[in-house]
């Protein structure tokens, strides 16, 4: 009888149990050196209805379009580093060149202003080289602008909607030189988890064995996999095909609260577990308040008025009572017992901590 009982815990333990979903290989890993390159240049922004940089905040914008116009062979007196140039705005363009992208293809850029521009709405991107880590230039860009944000001013006041000192050139740039990328070393693929896991590593090698033979991946650590592959970039490329759709069960999530203490927010994943415990939080409010206080002379007495302040400061402490938080088995018994408290996000964080220093938050608390 003890041990049937048993059993039938253990089953109900079982399917209580959040069952966790097998996902593709590629939603869990890449392939080691098939990334993106970011990619920088500076420009020039034209074509402003009078929104641009400021001569005297900005002298550099005037500079560059100096110098772009010598280039062309337009000579300037010397007086041309005093232009009054509203509209024109200095700007860095930014830009991910992806993997194997090949000269011709187009990619799409950033631009962000880096001057007093107060919007670059409606404006044109002059020719701009963008260079990577190594100072090769990689792409070029140019064209005109998508803003979406909005904004007008009048007569002191003004309306903005979003951000209007950055755009987007969508196929802005034109790529000019490709990033050569190797597959692999030899008949050797890596692979590489987004997020270090023996469990994740050592179920993927088990999936990568029963679809393509024993023998095939071997995990070097935590978050490497090594994956013998046919050689020849063709043979590769239909290799890592099907690797990618290879359906591996990553091993449980670890226990995780993350507290972002400038904006209160907290979030927590499934497998946080609660443990029962009493919590008592209250508020504590200083308010100080400031009167003027102004001091008449009688008459004829010679004196004069003077103004003084007379500060109050008041002390208020919100009683909190003992509340019990019952143990959750599951998320939304966690969620159930911390609501029961009616604590603010802010107070939520502070309760967090304590539970943790006392042992009856079962988790890991990350403040970030």
């Amino acid at each position: 009888m003890g041990r049937t009982l048993v059993l039938a815990a253990a089953l109900l333990a079982a399917l209580g149990a959040p069952a966790v979903p097998a996902e593709p290989l590629k939603s869990l890993a890449s392939v080691q050196g098939v990334r993106d390159n970011p990619l920088i240049g500076y420009g020039l922004v034209v074509g402003l209805d009078g929104s641009g940089d400021q001569t005297q905040q900005t002298p550099f914008a005037t500079q560059s379009v100096a110098n772009m116009l010598t280039q062309l062979g337009i000579s300037l007196p010397p007086s041309a580093g005093q232009m009054q140039l509203k509209n024109v705005a200095a700007v860095m363009v930014t830009a991910s060149l992806p993997p194997f992208a090949a000269p011709g293809q187009t990619i799409d850029v950033t631009v962000s202003s880096v001057g007093s521009a107060k919007s670059l709405r409606g404006g044109t991107l002059l020719m701009t080289p963008l260079k990577g880590a190594d100072g090769a230039v990689y792409a070029v860009a140019q064209g005109n602008l998508v803003i979406g944000g909005a904004g007008a001013s009048a007569s002191g006041s003004s309306v903005q909607v979003n951000q209007l000192s950055a755009g987007r050139i969508p196929g802005g740039a034109t790529v000019e030189r490709s990033v050569p990328t190797a597959l692999a070393e030899g008949d050797l693929l890596t692979l590489e988890l987004r997020q270090a896991d023996f469990g994740t590593a050592q179920r993927a090698v088990e999936a990568i064995d029963r679809s393509f033979g024993a023998g095939t991946a071997l995990a070097q650590d935590a978050r490497v996999i090594r994956v013998r592959a046919p050689a020849g970039a063709g043979a590769q490329v239909a290799f890592l095909a099907r690797l990618e759709a290879v359906d591996v069960t990553p091993a449980p999530a670890v226990a995780k609260v993350i507290v972002n203490a400038r904006t209160g927010s907290v979030v927590m994943n499934q497998a946080v577990r609660v443990q029962d415990c009493a919590v008592a939080h209250g508020n504590l409010s200083v308010v100080v308040s400031s009167q003027p206080a102004v001091s008449q002379p009688g008459p004829l007495s010679g004196g004069r008025t003077v103004e003084s302040r007379t500060a109050q400061i008041a002390v208020s402490q919100e009683g909190g009572a003992l509340q019990g938080v019952r143990g959750g088995a599951s998320l939304a018994g966690v969620i159930k017992g911390l609501n029961a408290l009616g604590a603010n996000p802010q107070d939520l964080v502070s309760i967090l901590q304590a539970m943790k220093a006392a042992g009856a938050l079962r988790a890991e608390l990350e403040v970030i």
